[in-house]
């Protein structure tokens, strides 16, 4: 009789199974991944065959340029900002139609809905509700708070938080759904034992619905951040980068760069710069939750 491990490694694929997707990916990934490390390290100006290897000098004067500092500080305010209010809000969007509400599951698809409309036209329809004469000063007007309209988007101070608000009005809906399946996993045993100790709805909800949402927290969490880290389409369409630079990221910038001014080496650069950011944010974040979640479990 063949014993197991034999049977294990006569059923496991030959490794060379996998050459074609291997092959595929250096193509696809890691060879232009490579020479685009390569251009931050020139003036290619993303036009000519001719440039010149100029090491650190793109770097270098990325963190001379305000504007580029700005948007390294925009880009880490964003991520920080939707992963904190986006999260809480889907959080409490979870619970509340996790409920026995006779609506929760029409309020489910409503809320959820944003989610699915593409990024470029959400932010086009936000731009309109929230120019100088859009539907939110309207709505303003209409209820007698007049003197709360905003320039919402053309405001220095104002139009960052603008931006984040329409993220979390759209991506809101999506970190509920991943709550909602983290909260419909958890026992009623639990629940119904914790209620017969006499614990109230909060501490319930802190000592015994949290640690089991720690899977939920971990996703939501590594989405949020990496997404906000990368942001581009939304800040373009609603902004601009503007007014001035005031909502510029790392994302606009390097778009602008490269495709306005033809500093292909620089953008690069900016571009490798955002990779590294997002590289040690989402590995640190990893690990720092998934040690949470061992704990919790």
């Amino acid at each position: 009789m063949t014993s197991a491990p034999s049977d294990r490694h006569a059923t496991t694929p030959p490794w060379w199974f996998a050459l074609p997707a291997m092959l595929l990916f250096a193509f696809v990934v890691l060879v232009p991944t490579a020479r685009g490390v390569y251009y931050a390290f020139t003036d290619w100006d993303g036009l000519g065959t001719h440039f010149s290897f100029v090491g650190l000098d793109n770097f270098a004067a990325m963190f001379r340029d305000p504007v580029a500092i700005r948007a390294i500080w925009h880009t880490l305010l964003i991520a920080l900002a939707v992963t904190v209010v986006q999260n809480g809000f889907g959080l409490l969007l979870a619970l509340g139609v996790n409920s026995r509400i006779k609506s929760r599951h029409v309020l489910r698809v409503f809320l959820f809905a944003p989610a699915v409309i593409t990024p470029i036209v959400t932010a086009y329809l936000w731009r309109n509700l929230l120019g100088p004469e859009g539907a939110v000063n309207g709505l303003l007007r209409a209820v007698g708070a007049g003197s709360w309209q905003q320039d919402w988007l053309g405001d220095p101070q104002l139009a960052l938080w603008s931006v984040v608000g329409v993220i979390v009005w759209q991506f809101g809906g999506y970190s509920m759904v991943i709550f909602l399946a983290g909260l419909q996993s958890v026992p009623k045993e639990v629940h119904e034992a914790a209620d017969i100790d006499g614990a109230g709805p909060v501490r319930r909800f802190w000592s015994v619905t949290r640690p089991l949402l720690a899977p939920a927290f971990t996703i939501n969490l590594m989405l949020s951040i990496t997404g906000g880290i990368k942001l581009f389409d939304q800040v373009y369409a609603l902004t601009g980068g503007g007014p001035g630079h005031a909502t510029d990221t790392l994302s606009t910038l390097i778009y602008k760069d490269a495709f306005t001014l033809g500093e292909f080496g620089y953008s690069v650069a900016l571009a490798v710069v955002l990779t590294i950011i997002v590289a040690v944010a989402s590995t640190g974040q990893y690990f720092a939750l998934s040690r949470n979640e061992r704990a919790a479990s």
